[in-house]
């Protein structure tokens, strides 16, 4: 039997487990979920995650970016660096990752191999659960210096919360997975705040009020302290281009502008996307910030890449400027704001909620001012899709309604009845593929731009066409 026999073996192994991705909302809602499972299965391994400084990475929007940019900048600095993140895009092996590389299907074959006499020691495990594991594992057998782990699913409760790391990262937060998480910002907050330990630093991004609230108030039960990034770190956009963005980057200063609603926020009552530059003496970050270039586009990006500098220098580990500078300006996260052709446009997006349409909305803007998209579309089934229209409406020509190969996808006639109510043109195309050739049809006709959103199973599979086809 052949390598790629035996992956897929491996692969129906994992999913022979309880796979809550695949699961409708009311299902994981009602699902058990606690660390014992996992406590007992790393214990029967050895306890890997113990090997190993590990960075740990949660919040709604934002984390998987900011998880690779720490990534990026601790394996530019020398050390061998696992990132273990999810969901996977193309390949199930993508969530588990060595110097930037996504570990091997005969790797990955191994490390199930081995793993399953434990699992099957410990009852109700999840597949989500024996992968942590696995990428536990991997980073330890490769003798990996260095790790970060992105929470999957809020993070009291995630499976990749048994780590005691060098510093808990809270990326932005926003109303996401509100069956399982909470109904309110609060709540959801609270849930994330639980990846907070006694003692080990936190490093915030900017957040509402409500949220920062909740983090502030855990950290201090926790006898932590926490970074702000907006208030302790600080950035100014400098120049943008298709080809990346430069901005300049100041810490860790407590005296620019606080982050929080309502307190120097221009009324907006939100989040700061861009935290003032303004520094005692009349200063600014652009005369005395760090220079960095990334090639992740948006505004929303200088945020998670602010976010993930604090990270760095908040962990302990040895890693120099010159490092992060490299680290940032190499590094690569497919399907964010994705720009695989230029002329007409083709972006690739993973924007699942309405505060994320508001940021992607933004960049277009930047990017491509005035000019309108053919958005390619599908979503799952709770997630806030009149949110997400309402944020898009105004750059949308049209709207091609798809549905991924996946359980939890909407039917397109429910999608299309939303987008009727939020007066949205839009028409049903099924497969993917047809509606990506649909939509590259329309847009050959008037030059807007064609975009994948809205659910990262249809981007996937957005991308899997492109790379097949075009």
């Amino acid at each position: 039997m052949d390598t790629e026999q035996n992956y897929n073996l491996a692969l129906d192994y994992l999913y022979s487990y309880i796979d809550y991705s695949l699961r409708q909302a009311s299902e994981i809602a009602r699902a058990e979920f606690n660390l014992d499972r996992m406590f007992a299965l790393l214990n029967l391994l050895g306890n890997p995650h113990q090997a190993y400084p590990i960075i740990h990475v949660a919040g709604t929007k934002g984390k998987g970016s900011t998880s690779a940019l720490c990534a990026s900048a601790l394996q530019a600095a020398g050390y061998k660096t696992g990132l273990y993140t999810s969901p996977h895009l193309l390949d199930y092996a993508e969530r588990i990752q060595i110097d930037g590389q996504p570990i091997s299907h005969q790797m990955l074959i191994d490390l199930v191999e081995e793993v399953k006499p434990f699992v099957a020691q410990v009852e109700k495990l999840t597949t989500f659960e024996i992968t942590t594991a696995l990428a536990f594992l991997a980073f330890a057998k490769q003798g990996c210096t260095a790790a970060v782990f992105e929470v999957g699913l809020g993070g009291r409760l995630d499976a990749t919360n048994v780590v005691t790391p060098r510093v808990s990262v809270i990326t932005s937060l926003s109303m996401d997975h509100m069956t399982v998480l909470g109904d309110t910002l609060a709540k959801i907050a609270g849930e994330k705040a639980g990846i907070i330990k006694d003692g080990v630093p936190v490093v915030s991004a900017p957040q509402k009020y409500e949220a920062l609230e909740v983090l502030l108030r855990v950290a201090n039960l926790k006898n932590t302290e926490v970074t702000l990034v907006g208030k302790d770190v600080t950035f100014e956009p400098v120049h943008h281009t298709l080809e990346g963005q430069i901005f300049a980057l100041s810490g860790m200063t407590s005296e620019a502008r606080n982050v929080v609603e309502g307190q120097g926020s221009e009324g907006r009552g939100d989040l700061i996307t861009h935290p003032s530059t303004a520094l005692p003496g009349g200063r600014s970050a652009q005369d005395e910030g760090l220079l960095i270039t990334l090639p992740l586009l948006g505004g929303h990006q200088l945020v998670n890449a602010a976010t993930a500098y604090a990270a760095l220098k908040v962990s302990g580990l040895k890693i120099p400027d010159e490092a992060i500078q490299r680290g940032f300006a190499q590094v690569k996260w497919p399907a964010r704001f994705e720009v695989v052709r230029r002329e007409p446009p083709v972006i690739f997006d993973s924007a699942h909620n309405d505060d994320s349409f508001a940021r992607l909305r933004e960049t277009l803007e930047t990017y491509f001012p005035g000019k309108k998209v053919y958005l390619i579309f599908g979503a799952s089934e709770d997630k806030n899709i009149p949110g997400m229209f309402r944020e898009m409406q105004p750059k949308i020509e049209r709207l091609i309604v798809t549905r991924a190969n996946h359980p939890r996808a909407l039917e397109p006639g429910k999608i299309q009845g939303l987008a009727d109510q939020a007066g949205v043109q839009s028409e049903a195309v099924t497969p993917v593929e047809a509606a990506l050739a649909r939509a590259l049809e329309l847009s050959e006709k008037d030059g807007s731009i064609v975009l994948s959103a809205g659910s990262m199973f249809v981007t996937a599979e957005v991308m899997a066409a492109w790379k097949k086809y075009y």
